[in-house]
């Protein structure tokens, strides 16, 4: 893929469709083949050397990582207000819609199938030595056919060497591991997996499994419902810049888990229990995820063009009216 900044011509914005401090985000079209685009402009003005280090980050990962599960990073250029767009295809929902919208109906295959193409993204991300760092449901986005895409690289990371020095403010909060809630500087894609099995959570329930009003409040939260972790079950936990005046909490029973998620199977608790272990290094990779007993047993996850989903009309398939 060449980008040569002489492709404004060939796209047209259409409609604003979001807006944030540092991008708007517009509908439009390339013109010679007529193909539906997402166009985010990234205002390059606001920053003192001219652009944001999460614009920088998003064009060079998604360079690198060309997967089905990974959004497409069409094409870049510069707009004539020097304003850096970057062409994305354009997916029109995302996983939290679908979620927050009670008329659709979930079933369990439908999980399996959202939960293996999100770890199958995260495994291709993983294994370019890449750390996504923002996991949560609105980036999650689903395309037409119903494949589920990893959507902003904005926090992304190149990890590899032991003894760089990261920061812990990444993660959206009610998605953030209990590593970097504790100020760790040196992680893992571990972090991701983490966020991965609250959003699998999240998915049975529909409803945020842990939501924190403030960082305080999350660590809280976090600790209520699955335990304060302490040497014995995450050995030098205390040695974490946040580790202190902690509240304890009890581990929570496996008749606990089985009844807060009351419609799950053993295989699933057992696959949600490994994602979400305290101690990062417990936690499966998206490896053994993949390889994981879940998604052999039956039902087997619902193939992509079945799943429910938005239309860009606003109509629901699969509503309770007609499941």
């Amino acid at each position: 893929m060449k980008f040569d900044g002489t492709t404004l011509h060939k796209y047209t914005k259409e409609k604003k469709v979001g807006e944030g401090t540092y991008a708007v985000v517009y509908v439009g079209k390339q013109e010679f083949s007529h193909r539906q685009v997402a166009i985010k402009e990234i205002k390059t003005g606001l920053f003192k050397d001219g652009l944001d280090m999460s614009a920088i980050r998003e064009v060079k990962y998604l360079k690198e990582l060309r997967h089905n599960n990974v959004i497409e990073l069409v094409d870049v250029y510069m707009s004539p207000d020097k304003n850096l767009n970057l062409v994305l295809e354009y997916l029109p929902c995302d996983l939290e819609v679908l979620i927050k919208d009670t008329s659709v109906v979930f079933k369990s295959s439908d999980i399996k199938s959202w939960l293996l193409m999100t770890l199958r993204g995260l495994h291709h991300c993983h294994r370019n030595f890449i750390l996504h760092r923002d996991l949560k449901p609105n980036n999650l986005l689903l395309s037409p056919d119903g494949e589920l895409k990893l959507a902003d690289f904005g926090l992304a990371r190149a990890f590899g060497s032991p003894n760089e020095d990261l920061t812990p403010k990444v993660v959206t909060r009610w998605y953030r591991a209990p590593e970097l809630l504790f100020g760790a500087k040196h992680y893992t894609g571990a972090v991701d997996i983490w966020a991965v099995g609250i959003i699998f959570a999240e998915l049975m329930l529909r409803i945020p499994y842990l939501p924190g009003k403030d960082d305080v409040d999350q660590l809280d939260v976090t600790f209520k419902a699955l335990g304060t972790p302490t040497e014995q079950i995450w050995p030098n936990v205390s040695s974490l810049p946040n580790y202190d005046a902690l509240k304890v909490y009890p581990l929570p029973s496996r008749q606990e888990l089985r009844n807060r998620f009351s419609a799950a199977t053993d295989k699933a608790l057992d696959l949600m229990i490994m994602m979400t272990q305290l101690d990062p290094s417990r936690r499966f990779d998206t490896t053994r995820c993949l390889q994981d007993d879940f998604f052999l047993e039956q039902p087997l996850a619902t193939s992509p063009k079945d799943l429910p989903t938005k239309s860009s009309g606003g109509d629901e398939k699969r509503r309770k009216t007609n499941a």
